[in-house]
């Protein structure tokens, strides 16, 4: 009676499996049995080895912009800040943690003069690529004038097969925040660990110059950690919203807190599904904020040199877009979306002056409107919506907003269009598309770039894709013309692309990095 070899027997075969999935699929096919149960047993493998990529190897499944398809990544959050903090190590010590502290009452306003002194970073050197100094181009969320349009001058057009060339690339924490740009600075907020962060860098060469932090870890289950918000640059001050409603002023310089507020708390209101996303918009004295609170307590203006309140504003459910400063039928006024109008209301006193209807499934709007010319403003919305045209009427002193044409041509579901003489450019449910601003007719439609942003440089359109490819397109209404294409980020890429001074930055939850786009 011969005696079974100890690899063949079947302890040693299942202590395999459960150490090393992939060698035992290989020998379970070769030991004897019914193919039944091999199949059986391939299905259990199958789910062990899953098991062990989420468990070993930090598989991660998020879900892109239709909700519906996975993404894997191969992404430890704890491992990841581990790398950021060995990294600003690396790059050396004159990083400061500036004024960082706890939230105080929610009501209060934390004056400069509390906060623990900031030792300031050392002065960024000036160099040929540099912005003049003083200079503030990119300061608010998509661009000067939150419309995604860069008007420096040409850009680069002819992109080696691999991409433009590559200034630096640096490690950062999570979240959908683009970035601003002012005085040789780039600026973002992040997600890192349990800790909101308001981070600056040095725009010539990435380095970190300082940060300032809060307790703060808002997380869904779709799009993941972080704060969604871009900060705002104005005057030498940074306006920075976290995803759960901490609102900081800080010195543009030091990092150091001036005052404080949380906006949900200080004005009765719950936060949104996927949180606080509209960047804070400076307009004269204020800066305007959307918590949508009950009672008259929607749209907020706070003064921007102390944080007290100015005015308070309209009872409308606030949804994921950012308030813009525009004028249309001759008068300056705030444009937004609500969860359930296009509406725009007084500088002066936040009072309505004309509004819309526009709803949609889940009550989402997140994609910014266009103001097509003096008296027309384009909106577009996903979620079982499309797009439609206003004209702004004035009648004494009396706005109203008349419908031109509606149409579901143009489905921006949280990226927004750009408009390009006369024509309009979003990504479609995903797909770019072209549409004619003031017909509405759809001119053509192509290129899958998934749930990516997109802006408007020197006559084309830098696509930043899902996926984290850059694209360059030709805005023509003619047909869509992809002229080049590379992979410039790893993973989802949610996060709005900024430019200034001929140098795209790109960045998503996990790097930063800026390109040279200034023609040879």
């Amino acid at each position: 009676m011969s005696q079974t070899a100890w690899y063949q027997s079947k302890a040693f075969f299942l202590l395999i499996c459960l150490l090393l999935p992939p060698v035992g699929f290989v020998l379970l096919w070769f030991r004897g049995g019914r193919v039944t149960e091999k199949l059986a047993g391939s299905l259990l493998l199958a789910a062990l080895m899953v098991a062990h990529l989420f468990a070993f190897y930090g598989l991660r499944v998020e879900m892109d912009g239709t909700g519906m398809s996975p993404i894997f990544t191969f992404y430890d959050p704890a491992a990841h800040y581990d790398e950021i903090e060995k990294s600003r190590q690396e790059q050396g010590s004159s990083v400061v943690e500036a004024a960082s502290q706890p939230p105080v009452a929610a009501a209060s306003t934390a004056p400069a003069a509390s906060s623990p002194p900031a030792t300031a970073p050392p002065p960024v050197s000036a160099s040929p690529a540099s912005p003049p100094a003083g200079h503030a181009y990119w300061t608010d969320f998509r661009g000067p004038n939150r419309d995604g349009h860069y008007t420096q001058g040409p850009i680069l057009t002819a992109w080696p097969r691999q991409g433009p060339p590559e200034l630096w690339r640096q490690q950062i924490g999570g979240g959908y925040a683009s970035v601003v740009i002012a005085d040789g600075r780039v600026f973002t907020i992040e997600q890192r660990r349990d800790e909101e962060v308001v981070a600056a860098y040095n725009f010539d060469t990435g380095k970190e110059l300082w940060t300032h932090s809060w307790p703060g870890h808002f997380r869904e289950s779709m799009g993941g950690p972080g704060p969604r918000a871009t900060p705002t640059w104005h005057e030498g001050k940074l306006y920075a919203l976290g995803a759960e409603g901490e609102l900081h002023c800080l010195e543009a310089r030091s990092g150091k807190l001036i005052w404080r507020k949380n906006i949900l708390t200080d004005n009765g209101a719950g936060n949104l599904q996927w949180a606080m996303s509209g960047a804070p918009l400076v307009v004269d004295d204020k800066v305007i904020v959307l918590p949508g609170g009950r009672s008259g307590k929607s749209v907020v203006a706070y003064n921007k040199e102390t944080g007290e309140p100015v005015w308070k504003s309209l009872n409308d459910q606030q949804s994921y877009t950012s308030p813009m400063l525009v004028t249309l039928a001759g008068r300056r006024h705030i444009l937004l979306i609500s969860a359930s109008r296009v509406l725009a209301v007084s500088v002066d006193d936040g009072a309505l002056l004309w509004d819309y209807p526009w709803t949609t499934d889940y009550d989402i709007n997140a994609a910014q409107p266009l103001v097509v010319d003096g008296d027309h403003v384009l909106v577009s919305s996903g979620y079982g919506h499309g797009a439609a045209l206003l004209r702004i009427t004035s009648q004494g002193n009396v706005l109203k907003a008349v419908e031109v044409w509606q149409n579901n041509n143009m489905k921006n579901k949280f990226n927004s269009s750009v408009l390009h003489e006369g024509h309009a450019y979003g990504l479609d449910e995903g797909i770019l598309a072209c549409i004619n601003a003031r017909t509405g007719e759809r001119r053509w439609k192509g290129g899958r770039y998934g749930f990516g942003q997109l802006l408007l440089a020197d006559g084309h359109l830098i696509v930043l894709t899902e996926k984290g490819d850059l694209v360059l397109v030709k805005a023509t209404p003619e047909s869509h013309q992809e002229l080049a294409s590379f992979s410039a980020l790893s993973g989802k890429t949610w996060n709005n692309p900024a430019m200034a001074g001929g140098r795209l930055i790109v960045r998503n939850q996990t790097e930063m990095v800026c390109y040279d786009l200034r023609p040879r």
